[in-house]
């Protein structure tokens, strides 16, 4: 069938090896089907509670989405501390100049964040400048309730200081300034049209459209930033963004739900982490496109290199101490195992039966080619291919007995069967050896007075029982002598 044909192709597309990416400008891409990456784990992904990087962890992991391939690294929020801004600063310093002349002169841009005020814009100017491709991302928000309740500013008010602070943001000499409206989700369309106007014409080259509060639900996601570009009129002046809590864990959907209505931008974090439920997830959203751009997306691609997707993900695990849930999609540990007899039977004939993608291609390896985890779930088929493996042919009545004793043990075992297990169960069903010798009696007396002393009765292959008793330093060193 089409769907058959589909997940073969699609596993094959999966390759180590980035797409060429169109040369970087700020606010244009010269292929409309490409989507820029921006990545935000050290900033927004820090922000998840007990999350805190140092910055020469933050420098580490900035090293490795170098290597992926992200087109924008928002490294911090330079005002909110001085850690913060020195780690920012060293990151547009090292990752920020490092060219791969392999990958075409790819560097990422280094982007700072900074509210609509002059000092933090200056301060993020200041840290992310040494970098060859710098940004700022500044923001404000527009939200009815925020306005009012947060800021206490009249919608007038909102919209003069974000003009003024793309303004100052393009006056220090940065070429390369997003803004974003925070909680655009619930902001008025009319009000949201006028702001992304006035910050157009104001120099921003990037907007971006946060769903502060993940609120959102993917058509009507879409629908937000088609209503953007239809009646806004200077967007095509700018990159439109996306930005999606998962506090109903849409995020994923909803970033692409933005993509495909004309989101040229997808702001997102590594395993998903960042405030509350998290952000979209970098991984996710990248496998989506990569299998699905050409056929449900109209072609729409990137330039990651995906061979490095788990190596970043363990870490940021390791060093943001944020454990990804085993079920995670693509970076959890049970995203490529199998326990079902069923799943394993046909993974075991062909992998593309259950699984849409190569893990091997995005730097997952197991130990054993089909991801077999043995369970009580687990059936005949994979119990026989993993003993062949641990040089076990066994067959017929044999195998009957070990597979027999083995869902009898596993049906008891959370965790899982380990390879040790079954050769215990084979040892015990098929290779036992004859008896030798027949523990009959065994008698021991120990104090706080005397020698312990141990009496032995055993019986051997001949019939004859024999009896000796012994001295020992304790009640087992007694029995054993």
């Amino acid at each position: 069938s089409q769907a058959r044909v589909f997940s073969r192709k699609a596993v094959q597309r999966i390759v180590s090896a980035s797409p060429e990416r169109p040369d970087y400008v700020p606010n244009k891409i010269s292929d409309p089907n490409y989507v820029r990456f921006f990545d935000t784990t050290l900033r927004d992904g820090e922000q998840s509670p007990g999350a805190t990087l140092t910055s020469g962890e933050k420098l580490e992991i900035a090293r490795n989405l170098h290597k992926l391939g992200v087109d924008i690294i928002e490294a911090g929020f330079p005002c909110s501390s001085l850690d913060d801004f020195e780690g920012v600063n060293n990151i547009a310093k090292v990752v920020g100049n490092d060219v791969d002349e392999s990958r075409n002169g790819y560097v990422p841009v280094i982007c700072g964040l900074s509210r609509a005020n002059k000092k933090d814009i200056q301060t993020a100017w200041d840290a992310v400048s040494p970098a060859k491709r710098p940004r700022i991302h500044t923001f404000i928000a527009t939200s009815p309730i925020h306005m009012e309740f947060k800021l206490r500013k009249t919608p007038d008010e909102v919209v003069q200081l974000a003009v003024d602070a793309v303004k100052f943001a393009r006056g220090l000499g940065c070429e390369d300034v997003e803004f974003s409206p925070e909680d655009a989700g619930r902001t008025e369309p009319e009000f949201l049209y006028r702001v992304l106007e006035a910050v157009i014409d104001a120099g921003a080259t990037t907007i971006n459209i946060p769903d502060t509060v993940g609120i959102c639900i993917p058509d009507e996601f879409g629908d937000i930033i088609a209503g953007i570009k239809n009646n806004v009129p200077n967007v095509d002046q700018a990159i439109i963004s996306t930005h999606c809590q998962n506090d109903l864990g849409l995020s994923t959907g909803n970033s692409l739900a933005g993509a495909a209505a004309g989101a040229r931008q997808v702001e997102c974090t590594i395993n998903g982490i960042g405030e509350r439920a998290g952000n979209a997830s970098l991984e996710e959203v990248a496998l989506a496109l990569h299998l699905r751009g050409e056929t449900h997306f109209k072609g729409l691609y990137h330039g990651l290199d995906l061979s490095h997707i788990a190596n970043t993900s363990k870490m940021v695990t390791e060093y943001t101490g944020m454990a990804v849930q085993p079920h995670k999609a693509i970076v959890g540990a049970n995203a490529f195992a199998h326990e079902s007899g069923i799943h394993q039977d046909g993974m075991l004939k062909n992998k593309a039966t259950y699984e849409i993608m190569d893990p091997e291609k995005l730097g997952i390896f197991r130990k054993d080619d089909a991801g077999i985890f043995l369970g009580k779930h687990s059936g005949r088929h994979a119990v026989r291919t993993r003993l062949q493996e641990l040089g076990y042919p066994l067959e017929g009545e044999e195998l009957n007995e070990v597979f027999a004793r083995f869902k009898k043990i596993a049906e008891l075992r959370s965790g899982g069967m380990s390879d040790e297990d079954l050769v215990a169960i084979v040892s015990e069903k098929v290779f036992q050896s004859s008896e030798i010798w027949k523990l009959e009696e065994l008698q021991v007396v120990c104090g706080t007075m005397g020698m312990p002393t141990a009496t032995v009765k055993i019986k051997g292959k001949d019939g004859i029982a024999r009896v000796a008793s012994a001295v020992g330093t304790g009640p087992v060193d007694s029995a054993y002598k």
